[in-house]
C-alpha cells in the first residue's frame, strides 16, 4: 500500500523547481535535495546510475515516502534546501561537522549610538553582521583592534533615552568619548562607526584616508588634542596594516576557497585577500561526503557557510565549478565567482587547497587519537556491533589460495585488543577441490571449532571473518556443523572493498566511521589474519616446488628427498653442492649423485 502511494506521488510530480524530502517508514527525513525539475530529478533516484552508488543504493532501500515543496526558482530551492537541512539534519546529506553556531561580530547600526558586539545569532534586526568566525581567537583579536583604534562605547545603555549621570571609566582612560552624557555628538560618533564598518570590510586604505583628513582638519582648527588622538589611531592602524607575517600574493581583493576531502570528511578554507595581501582565513569541516561529487560538496559549503557571510569580497575564486551553476550565480548576486586556471588567482586557490589538506589531516589525527584515548576499542567494538558480551577474546579467519592450489586457512587470536600469537592456527584445506572460498571457509572454521570444543578450550566472544555475506554464511554453517551451542559465539564479517560489517542479525551491512576505534581493531585483526594466511600459502607453494623438483630425479623418493633437504637446507643448496658432497650423504651413491646434478643443472 505504501509503495502504491509513493508511486502516485512520483506520477504527479510537476516539471518545476523545488525541494524534495525522502522519508523512511517512520517518517524520518533521510535526505533533502533541490531540483530545477522535480519530475526528472526525483525519478532519477530509481535509475541504474543511482543504484550503482553504495550510498544511494542504501538510501533507495529505506525510502518509504516523499514530500515536495515547489518554489519559483532554482535559487529559492537552493536556500530552502539549506534551511531544511539545518532543521532536520538528514543522515544522507552532506553536513557541517560542528553542530554549534559560530560567533559573529555585530555592529548595531540600527541604534542611535551603535555598539560592536559578539553574538552567535545573526538575526534580521537591522544590525550589520560580520562573520561567522570559526576561529574565536581571530574574532577576539579583531575586537581588541577595533577598541584600540576606535572609541566605540562598550556600555549597554539605550542611548540617548537611557543614559547615566556621569561617564564611566572608559572615558577617563580615553577608550570612549562619553556620548552617553552628550560629550560626543551623534554625527561625530556616526562618522567613527562608518570607519569601523570600513575596517571590518577590509577597506583599511579608506579608513586611513578618513583619519588623516580629520587629523589635518583638527590641526588646522588648533584642536591639537584631537589631532594627537587621530595621529595615534593612524599609527596603530599602520602597525596592524603591515604586520611582519603579511605577504603580498597578488590577486587584488578577493576570496580564495580551497577544498580537501578524505573518505567521509572534507575541509573547506576561505582565504581573505585584500589588496594583494592575505589578511586571514576561515575554515569549516564537513561530514558525510563519501561518494558525493566535489561540485556538490562545494555547493553545500557555499550555501551553508560562505554566502551568509557579509565580509565577502566582490570576486570569489573556486577550486572547481559548483553544482547548479545557474542557481549559484543568482545566489551570489552582484558578486561574481570564477575557477581560475593560471596566474596569481590560481596560486591563491592552490594555497587555500594546501591549507585545507593540512587542516583535514590535523583533524583526522586529533580525532582518532582522542577517540583512542577516550574509549577502549574492545568496548567500542561490542557496543557498535550490538554484542551481548564484550569481545575481549576475538578470533579472525582468512583463506588464501594460489589459483585454486595450495589453499590454506589462518586463524589469529586477539585478547583485549592485542594479538596472542600462541593461539594462532593454520590449516591445509583438504576437502575442497579448486578455488571455492565459501567451502574452504566452512571447512577451516568447522575443524577449528571442533578442535577447541574437543579440547575444552574457550571460544572467542567474537569470530570475525574476512569477506562479505557469503563468507559469513559459510562460518555460520560451520558453527552448526561443529555443534556450537546457540548464543556461545558471535560472528561478523568485514568486507575489504567498502569496509562494511555484515552481521547475522542485520539484512543490511553496518558502515562504521572510518575513525571508529572498533573498525580500526577489526581491520588490524583482518590484516593480521591475511598476513599469516598468505605466509603459510607461500610456504606451502615453495615446499611443493622443492618436492616436485627432487622427486623428478629417478631414484629419489620422499625419504632421500628429506635427507637431502636436511643436509643442504634448500633446493639451491643441493644445486650448489659438489659431486663428492652429494655422494657423502647416507643413501646417495655416486651414480645417483651424478643423476641429481645432471637433472638440476638442466633446470637452471
Amino acid at each position: 500500500m505504501a509503495e502504491e502511494a509513493l508511486q502516485r506521488k512520483l506520477d504527479a510530480l510537476p516539471d518545476a523547481p523545488g525541494v524534495y524530502l525522502w522519508k523512511d517508514a517512520a517518517g524520518e527525513v533521510l535526505y533533502v535535495g533541490k531540483a530545477n525539475s522535480l519530475r526528472s530529478r526525483v525519478r532519477w533516484y530509481f535509475g541504474d546510475e543511482a543504484a550503482a552508488s553504495p550510498r544511494l543504493g542504501l538510501l533507495q532501500q529505506r525510502i518509504a515516502d516523499l514530500e515536495t515543496i515547489v518554489t519559483q526558482s532554482e535559487s529559492q530551492a537552493l536556500l530552502l534546501e539549506n534551511n531544511l537541512i539545518k532543521e532536520y539534519h538528514p543522515r544522507f546529506n552532506v553536513d557541517l561537522r560542528d553542530d554549534k553556531r559560530y560567533p559573529w561580530l555585530a555592529v548595531t547600526v540600527q541604534e542611535p549610538f551603535p555598539r560592536v558586539l559578539v553574538t552567535r545569532n545573526a538575526a534580521d534586526d537591522g544590525a550589520r553582521y560580520f562573520g561567522p568566525y570559526t576561529d574565536v581567537g581571530a574574532l577576539r583579536q579583531t575586537l581588541r583592534v577595533i577598541r584600540r583604534i576606535f572609541t566605540v562605547r562598550s556600555c549597554n545603555y539605550g542611548l540617548p533615552a537611557d543614559a547615566p549621570d556621569r561617564p564611566c571609566l572608559d572615558y577617563h582612560i580615553r577608550k570612549c568619548k562619553a556620548p552617553c552624557v552628550g560629550w560626543e555628538s551623534r554625527e561625530a560618533y556616526g562618522r567613527m562607526i562608518q570607519d569601523v564598518l570600513l575596517f571590518l570590510e577590509g577597506k583599511t586604505l579608506e579608513v586611513r584616508q578618513h583619519l588623516r583628513e580629520r587629523m589635518q582638519a583638527a590641526s588646522a582648527a588648533t584642536d591639537f588634542e584631537l589631532a594627537a588622538e587621530l595621529r595615534d589611531a593612524l599609527k596603530r592602524l599602520d602597525q596592524i596594516e603591515e604586520p611582519p607575517t603579511v605577504e603580498r600574493v597578488g590577486g587584488g581583493t578577493c576570496d580564495a576557497i580551497g577544498l580537501a576531502r578524505d573518505e567521509d570528511d572534507a575541509c573547506a578554507v576561505v582565504l581573505r585577500v585584500r589588496e594583494g595581501k592575505v589578511l586571514g582565513s576561515e575554515h569549516t569541516f564537513l561530514v558525510g561526503v563519501e561518494d558525493v561529487p566535489e561540485s556538490e560538496i562545494l555547493t553545500a559549503f557555499l550555501v551553508r557557510f560562505y554566502l551568509p557571510r557579509e565580509r565577502r569580497a566582490p570576486v570569489t575564486y573556486l577550486p572547481c565549478p559548483p553544482a547548479d551553476e545557474t542557481a549559484m550565480a543568482e545566489a551570489f548576486g552582484d558578486a561574481r565567482w570564477a575557477v581560475p586556471q593560471r596566474g596569481s588567482a590560481r596560486r591563491l586557490v592552490d594555497l587555500a587547497d594546501q591549507n585545507a589538506r593540512h587542516l583535514l589531516e590535523t583533524l583526522r589525527l586529533e580525532t582518532f587519537e582522542g577517540a583512542e584515548r577516550a574509549e577502549d576499542p574492545v568496548y567500542s567494538l561490542g557496543r557498535d556491533l550490538g554484542l551481548s558480551a564484550v569481545p575481549r577474546r576475538m578470533a579472525c579467519v582468512d583463506i588464501s589460495t594460489s589459483q585454486g592450489r595450495d589453499t590454506v586457512g589462518a586463524i589469529v587470536w586477539f585478547e583485549n585488543g592485542r594479538p596472542k600469537r600462541g593461539e594462532y592456527r593454520t590449516f591445509k584445506v583438504k576437502l575442497v577441490e579448486g578455488q571455492d572460498d565459501f567451502a574452504s571457509m566452512r571447512e577451516v572454521v568447522t575443524r577449528w571449532l571442533r578442535r577447541r570444543l574437543d579440547e575444552s578450550r574457550p571460544l572467542p566472544e567474537l569470530l570475525l571473518v574476512d569477506g562479505g555475506r557469503g563468507q559469513l554464511n559459510a562460518a555460520l554453517a560451520a558453527a552448526q556443523d561443529a555443534a556450537v551451542p546457540e548464543g556461545a559465539l558471535a560472528l561478523a564479517s568485514l568486507a575489504k572493498r567498502d569496509e562494511e560489517v555484515y552481521l547475522p542479525s542485520r539484512a543490511e551491512p553496518l558502515r562504521l566511521s572510518r575513525r571508529s576505534p572498533a573498525l580500526k581493531l577489526m581491520q588490524r585483526a583482518r590484516d593480521e589474519a591475511h598476513r599469516v594466511a598468505v605466509s603459510f600459502n607461500r610456504k606451502r607453494r615453495t615446499a611443493r616446488t622443492l618436492t616436485s623438483e627432487l622427486l623428478a630425479v629417478p631414484g629419489i623418493g620422499p625419504s632421500r628427498r628429506r635427507t637431502l633437504l636436511e643436509r643442504f637446507g634448500s633446493l639451491a643448496g643441493v644445486q650448489s653442492a659438489s659431486l663428492e658432497e652429494l655422494a657423502a650423504v647416507p643413501g646417495i651413491s655416486r651414480g645417483l649423485a651424478e643423476r641429481i646434478l645432471s637433472h638440476l643443472s638442466g633446470r637452471r
